[in-house]
C-alpha cells in the first residue's frame, strides 16, 4: 500500500537543486528588464503626461507571447508610482488579465473586477449591468488624476465579449471632471486593431507600439540572470541553457517559455535525484511542455477552431504543404457533418494566424500574382503528437 506521507518526507529530507524558485515563475517581476529599453523609454515618454495630471494617448502594445510586454508595462507602472508618491501626484493604475477565467468574459464581470481592484466589493453577478457602471462612475468622481487601466490580452476580452466594451470605456471620460482613463492594452494578436469596428478604433485613437522576438543570444542573456538566482552554483550543466534558448528562439523568441522550460527541467531533475540539470532533463521538459501547450491550447478553442485543427491534420499525410483554400474546403465539409456553423473565409484565415503564433503550424503567406495571396501551411508538431491531437479531435467533435 503507498503511504503517501512518505513521499513528502523524502522531499524534505532530499538536497534541492534550487536556491529559490521564484525568478523562475511568470509573476517575477526581475530589477531589471533586459533588452527592452527602447520600448520601455517609448512607454514612458507616451505615459509620462500622467504625472502632471494630463490624459496621455491611449496606448496598444502588440507581440507575440513572451516578448517582454507585461513586464516591461509593470515595469514603467512600479517606476511611475515610485515618482508620483515622490512628488504627491495623484496617481492609480489598474492591471486585469483578460483571459482569466470569471474575470473579463462578461461587461458586468470586468468593470466588477475593477471595482474589486480600487477596493469595493461587488458580488460576481446579479446586479443590472448598468448599475455596476453607476458604482464604478461614483468611484471614479471621487478620485483626482489619471487612471491608467491596463487591459491584458485584449484580445480575449474583444472576442468574448465584442469591441463595445473598449468604445463604453473611453466614452466614460466625457462624464467625468476630476479624473480621466487611459487604455492600455496588450495584444499578443499583431492585427487586433483590424477587426475593431471603425467607430471603436476612432474613440481610441491609440499609439502602438510592437515588441520584437527575442533572439537566442538575448534568450541566453536573460536565462543565465535567471539561473543564477535561482538554482545553486554548478547545479546546471554547461550547454543546457545554450540548448533551451535554441529552442525557445525556434519558437519565436518566446523567453517566457524558455524560462518555465529551465524550471520543469530542474524541477524533473530534482525528482530523479540527479545533481545537475542536465540535457536529457531539459529534452524530457521540452517533449512535455510541447505537447501539454498544444493540446491544452487545441481543446480550450471553440469547436470551428477545433475543426480547422483536425482539416489540417487529416491533409498532412497526403503532403507537406497545402493552401488556405484547401483547408478551408475540407473545413466546410466537416462543419457539415457535424452540424456546426461555417465560418468565414477571413475568419479562418485568422485562425491559421494563431495556430502559427502557438508552433502548430508554419504558415507563409505566398503571392499569387493576380490571384491574389494566399497561406502555405504545414504542420510543425512530430507525428506521435499528430495522432494523439486526431485522436482527442475527434472524441470532442464527436467524429
Amino acid at each position: 500500500m503507498l503511504k503517501i506521507g512518505n513521499i513528502f518526507e523524502n522531499y524534505l529530507n532530499k538536497e534541492t537543486l534550487f536556491r529559490e524558485r521564484e525568478p523562475l515563475s511568470s509573476s517575477y517581476e526581475p530589477e531589471e528588464v533586459l533588452y527592452r529599453a527602447e520600448q520601455i523609454q517609448e512607454v514612458a515618454n507616451i505615459l509620462a503626461p500622467t504625472l502632471r495630471s494630463e490624459k496621455p494617448s491611449n496606448l496598444f502594445i502588440y507581440g507575440k507571447t513572451g516578448t517582454g510586454k507585461t513586464l516591461s508595462i509593470k515595469y514603467v507602472l512600479k517606476s511611475m508610482s515610485e515618482i508620483a508618491e515622490k512628488n504627491n501626484v495623484e496617481f492609480t493604475h489598474l492591471y486585469v488579465n483578460c483571459k482569466l477565467k470569471r474575470v473579463a468574459d462578461t461587461e458586468y464581470r470586468l468593470i466588477a473586477q475593477l471595482i474589486r481592484e480600487m477596493g469595493e466589493s461587488v458580488p460576481s453577478t446579479g446586479l443590472p449591468t448598468d448599475e455596476v457602471y453607476n458604482i464604478f462612475y461614483s468611484m471614479l468622481h471621487k478620485q483626482n488624476g489619471i487612471l491608467l487601466l491596463v487591459l491584458d490580452e485584449i484580445d480575449q476580452l474583444t472576442k468574448k465579449i465584442g469591441d463595445e466594451i473598449l468604445y463604453n470605456l473611453t466614452r466614460i471620460n466625457s462624464e467625468l471632471k476630476t479624473t480621466k482613463i487611459c487604455i492600455i492594452g496588450i495584444s499578443n494578436s499583431l492585427i487586433f486593431s483590424e477587426h475593431l469596428d471603425p467607430r471603436v478604433k476612432s474613440s481610441l485613437s491609440e499609439e502602438e507600439i510592437i515588441f520584437p522576438p527575442y533572439n537566442a543570444l538575448q534568450i541566453q542573456d536573460i536565462l543565465r540572470k535567471r539561473a543564477t538566482k535561482a538554482f545553486k552554483e554548478n547545479a546546471v550543466e554547461i550547454g543546457v541553457i545554450e540548448k533551451c534558448s535554441a529552442y525557445a528562439a525556434r519558437e519565436h523568441g518566446d523567453a517566457r517559455r524558455a524560462i518555465d522550460l529551465l524550471r520543469i527541467s530542474g524541477e524533473i531533475a530534482e525528482r530523479s535525484g540527479s545533481s545537475k540539470v542536465g540535457i536529457i532533463h531539459l529534452d524530457e521538459a521540452e517533449s512535455k511542455i510541447e505537447s501539454d501547450k498544444i493540446i491544452n491550447a487545441t481543446v480550450g478553442q471553440p469547436k470551428q477552431f477545433q475543426c480547422v485543427v483536425y482539416s489540417i491534420l487529416l491533409l498532412s499525410p497526403q503532403r507537406k504543404n497545402f493552401f488556405t483554400g484547401e483547408i478551408y474546403e475540407l473545413y466546410k465539409s466537416l462543419c457539415k457533418k457535424t452540424k456546426f456553423n461555417v465560418l468565414t473565409q477571413r475568419r479562418i484565415s485568422d485562425i491559421l494566424a494563431e495556430l502559427d503564433m502557438l508552433g502548430i503550424i508554419n504558415a507563409k503567406i505566398i503571392s499569387k500574382g493576380r490571384y491574389g495571396r494566399t497561406r502555405e501551411v504545414s504542420l510543425s508538431i512530430d507525428h506521435s503528437l499528430q495522432l494523439k491531437l486526431k485522436e482527442i479531435l475527434e472524441k470532442s467533435l464527436q467524429l
